[in-house]
């Protein structure tokens, strides 16, 4: 099971009061860039271009941080991330509590979770879906943790599912 990256951007929304707006890049036409914030409005971000992924993680430490019982997240390389605001940063270890592997980004005055920084994946960021100004096109692919997933929870429609989160590669 490997995760690609989709080259087409069609279906995405071209109004900039939705948080999504056009910008023209030279000979490839039209990529999208989306805009989020965190709750109290101190930290805002534009995420440019496609994502890798959009992941739903229902592992116990998203369903910590995000206070519900999984966390939605779209899958980009941190290149394409403009954060503007002050970030705190918790560094999260392993299940044997050994080396980092992810730092959880999150707003300092709010504690609104922005973008989780996965160390092992060569740039690849985490960015927190329910921070974005327009939600409406947000379509997961694919969910990992299920082993922790909350028996009540269902979430038809998604290609891939993982026990954990390995085997994915991005």
């Amino acid at each position: 099971h490997r995760l690609h990256r989709r080259r087409s951007v069609n279906g995405y929304r071209w109004n900039d009061e939705k948080g999504v707006r056009r910008v023209s890049e030279s000979g490839s036409g039209r990529s999208p860039v989306r805009t989020g914030r965190c709750l109290c409005g101190e930290v805002t971000y534009e995420l440019a271009g496609d994502v890798v992924a959009t992941a739903v993680c229902h592992c116990d430490r998203c369903q910590r941080q995000g206070g519900g019982a999984f966390s939605v997240n779209l899958l980009v390389h941190e290149s394409q991330l403009r954060i503007s605001g002050a970030l705190r940063t918790f560094e999260e270890t392993g299940e044997r509590g050994d080396a980092v592997y992810v730092r959880r980004r999150f707003c300092g005055s709010c504690g609104s979770p922005i973008v989780s920084e996965l160390v092992q994946t060569q740039g690849v960021v985490a960015v927190k879906a329910g921070t974005l100004d327009d939600k409406s096109n947000i379509q997961p692919t694919v969910e990992v943790w299920c082993i922790d997933r909350q028996p009540w929870v269902a979430l038809p429609g998604i290609a891939t599912s993982l026990e954990r989160e390995e085997g994915i590669a991005v």
